[in-house]
């Protein structure tokens, strides 16, 4: 029986990634999906999207960009989707679904996903209408899945938060205490639930009404191994690993560092308001700077930790995404939070070489950190 995903999320960044790969997986012959698409938030304005996804003609997704200094651009119609639900209108044909077929969760609820609302810590949690919160629906959808039966169930989570498998979890564990559920229940979440770890990494430039999307070639999804979990399917852009860290490592230092080194630039030097990645690399004397960035400081810094080669490979792919000629990427957009990436993204791959053999000296960036020290809120 094909496994059936429940997907919470109705992002063009899912419908060009996750819901992408399923389509073109299932046309490969594999046993994966349905897809349905949950809207979590009840946003109104987004109604007529949730209603869209039951199409049978499905929608396009068009990528277009730059693979190997070669412009490319295809157009797939995503036939993976099929039945969207609003968590406000729809909660007992979800609860139903999720009990009854959901084999796989998969969730792209932004920054602010796992916030819980405080409503939602009550012992009404599990008994009434749809909790207010992303961990309180899963929480209770959870518990109606285990009081059912209680199927074993696998979760991907593709939120950009560090080891968000373990912080779902961990929520959703805290909202079963603080509902008064049975020990079993808890018991029940650790034996037969899968949390997944995860990296999720594509430019999703433009949505294409009512449903649909304008995507970069490049994507990863890469999913951190653990006992009983296997890959949901086999894709070129899905990958098992034993281990994150080197994913996480060469996307925020390399890729979101070109990125917030730029926007340094763009900030500092008066250049045009709406400058975008690729215009500013249009500027060769621009361009020589990252370059010299990245061979000098960047990939030295990954040698020394025993990933060269992987940085070598990381920083060619980047640039081509920098320089897609399809994606008007606004360097104002990247400069927003700007000293808090600083933090995240160059602090951070410095603290990363401190002390280790062989790294290289970083002037460029000591120095970038040095200017935005005391501009990272406490």
């Amino acid at each position: 029986m094909s496994t059936r995903i429940v997907q919470f999320g109705t992002s063009r960044f899912l419908q060009a990634h996750v819901d992408l790969f399923v389509h073109e997986a299932r046309e490969a012959g594999q046993d994966i999906g349905p897809i349905a698409v949950v809207q979590a938030s009840g946003s109104a304005a987004r109604a007529g999207r949730v209603s869209a996804f039951g199409r049978p003609e499905g929608y396009p997704v068009i990528i277009r960009g730059m693979v190997e200094g070669l412009p490319v651009e295809r157009q797939v119609t995503v036939r993976a989707v099929d039945r969207g639900l609003s968590a406000a209108t729809d909660w007992e044909a979800l609860k139903a679904l999720f009990a009854d077929e959901a084999g796989i969760v998969v969730s792209n609820m932004g920054d602010a996903g796992y916030e819980i609302a405080a409503e939602d810590r009550s012992p009404t949690l599990l008994a009434g209408g749809a909790p207010l919160s992303f961990p309180g629906k899963l929480a209770a959808l959870l518990h109606h899945r285990w009081s059912e039966g209680g199927a074993p169930v696998t979760v991907l989570p593709c939120e950009l938060i560090n080891r968000n498998g373990e912080v779902l979890k961990a929520a959703v564990k805290e909202l079963a205490i603080a509902s008064g559920a049975p020990a079993a229940f808890a018991e029940w979440l650790d034996r037969e639930v899968i949390f997944a770890n995860t990296l999720v990494d594509r430019i999703v430039s433009e949505p294409i009404e009512p449903v649909g999307a304008v995507a970069e070639p490049y994507a990863l999804w890469a999913i951190e191994a653990q006992p009983g979990l296997a890959l949901p399917f086999s894709h070129p852009n899905v990958v098992l690993t034993g281990d994150l860290d080197p994913f996480e490592r060469l996307k925020l230092h390399i890729l979101n560092l070109g990125h917030t080194f730029l926007a340094d630039i763009w900030a500092s030097e008066g250049r045009p308001a709406g400058e975008t990645v690729r215009a500013i690399l249009a500027d060769e004397a621009v361009r020589a700077r990252l370059d010299a960035l990245y061979a000098q400081e960047v990939v030295p810094g990954f040698k020394a930790r025993g990933m060269g080669g992987e940085a070598d490979s990381y920083v060619a792919v980047t640039l081509d995404r920098f320089r897609n000629p399809f994606l008007d990427h606004r360097i104002a957009d990247i400069a927003q939070n700007h000293a808090v990436k600083v933090e995240r993204r160059i602090k951070a791959f410095l603290d990363w070489l401190a002390g280790q053999p062989g790294a290289p000296a970083t002037p460029v960036l000591d120095a970038l950190v040095a200017r935005h020290a005391q501009q990272v809120p406490a």
